[in-house]
């Protein structure tokens, strides 16, 4: 719990392990009281490691009270070749809390060229508001996800993908700014076939989601940082930009 003079109170996850392989399962929850602006990152990229078959899980629950403000925002994941990984965010907000989520994946280290042959990802978001379901999305890649992500249907040769995920009561009215700022961070903009990062908006049912892919982890991560600072008009959390 870095020590801040003013704004959010703001909260580091570390994992002492170095990383997760093998039926590791971790688990965080939060709960925000009333009135409550929060903030929860993580010290570093999380690493995903080779399993021998179990299946790993890391499951995150949070409890938002009225007038909470809740920005979820940890470093990227990075999957090594034959990791399994099975990811879950869930949340309840009350009528008007607000909701701010952010994750990415990155497959494989690309200064290495490592590339992921086989493996699996199932990535399930679960978002509900006064009991009510309002958000539920799950991704699942298994096998050769590094040949089912170079299908132009699925990643178009992409290394790194990323979710937005907006929950506030005016998140559906501030889709034409988000389209603006995508813009203004280099998304969708020709920067090189392996920099060039890819990102779409669209906003329905009282929330706003943005998907990022990319060739290049370090791009996708360099469009998204711009992309949180200027949507959430507040500087990232400091052990971002180490």
């Amino acid at each position: 719990m870095p020590r801040r003079s003013e704004g959010a109170v703001e909260a580091v996850l570390l994992n002492t392990a170095g990383g997760i392989a093998c039926g590791d399962a971790f688990e965080t929850g939060v709960t925000l009281d009333e009135g409550a602006d929060f903030v929860f990152t993580t010290v570093a990229a999380e690493k995903i490691y080779r399993s021998d078959g179990p299946v790993s899980t890391v499951a995150t629950r949070a409890s938002l009270a009225a007038g909470t403000r809740f920005a979820f925002l940890p470093q990227e994941t990075i999957l090594f070749d034959r990791a399994a990984l099975r990811r879950r965010f869930e949340a309840d907000l009350a009528g008007d809390a607000r909701l701010l989520a952010f994750e990415a994946v990155t497959f494989g280290r690309a200064a290495r060229a490592e590339e992921i042959a086989q493996g699996t990802l199932v990535d399930a978001w679960r978002i509900r508001r006064g009991g009510r379901l309002v958000v539920a999305d799950t991704l699942r890649l298994d096998g050769p996800i590094g040949a089912l992500l170079d299908r132009t249907a699925l990643g178009g040769g992409a290394r790194a993908m990323a979710t937005l995920i907006d929950v506030s009561p005016d998140a559906e009215r501030r889709l034409d700014e988000m389209r603006a700022i995508l813009e203004v961070a280099g998304a969708n903009a020709e920067a090189g076939v392996r920099g060039r990062v890819e990102a779409g908006a669209s906003a329905w049912n009282g929330h706003l989601v943005v998907r990022f892919l990319s060739a290049d982890g370090d791009a996708l991560k360099r469009v998204a940082q711009r992309v949180l600072v200027a949507y959430r008009k507040a500087p990232l959390p400091r052990v971002w930009q180490g």
